[in-house]
């Protein structure tokens, strides 16, 4: 995983609650068992007509092409578990997303998978969601500015500490790799 390191960006707005893990990655395209290749199908059935065609959706907007900021409605990764969606988030180019509240699981995979989870209080994430200007969000202060506001947010220190080094769950324990080998040796 890359070390999380400060975002500067416009932010795509999705005002809507409830967002669960099946609209965000389709049942159809589970069958890729590695973690890339998800991006394409972000959002799928309100990207596309049955057809193909293009819908009217704020990730199709090339307004919104190349952000690196989700802005959404609260209870944001409700639903299945599938960590699928975490993915195709990543793999489509968003590093953070800004929500009132988030599902649990989803939660925890945002920081398995190096996307940095920010709850706001609704009123300041809807003042987000309405602004056209770039975002800046940076972990190590947790601050997120904004039409010249500074809004600090926050976030476990550990979690933190594993954003910023780059460390996913098989990298931490790697840290202890010695202790874990001296361990097996005397046991």
């Amino acid at each position: 995983m890359e070390k999380f390191s400060p975002v500067s960006s416009i932010g795509t707005p999705l005002d809507r609650p409830n967002i669960d893990t099946d609209q965000m990655v389709p049942k159809q395209f589970l069958k890729l068992v590695q973690r890339t290749g998800f991006g394409e199908f972000l959002f799928y059935d309100w990207k596309f007509e049955p057809d193909g065609r293009k819908k009217e959706f704020v990730l199709n907007d090339p307004k919104y092409s190349g952000s690196r900021i989700l802005v959404t409605g609260e209870n944001f990764g409700c639903g299945s578990s599938r960590e699928h969606a975490a993915w195709a988030l990543k793999d489509y180019g968003f590093d953070v997303i800004i929500a009132p509240s988030f599902a649990d699981i989803f939660y925890n995979n945002c920081f398995k998978n190096g996307i940095l989870p920010v709850f706001l209080p609704k009123d300041l994430v809807s003042e987000i969601i309405k602004t056209n200007s770039i975002i800046k969000v940076d972990l190590q202060f947790q601050l997120i500015e904004f039409d010249g506001k500074s809004i600090k947010f926050q976030i476990d220190p550990s979690r933190k500490k594993t954003l910023l080094d780059g460390l996913d769950d098989i990298a931490v324990t790697l840290q202890y790799e010695d202790k874990i080998s001296n361990y097996e040796k005397t046991h």
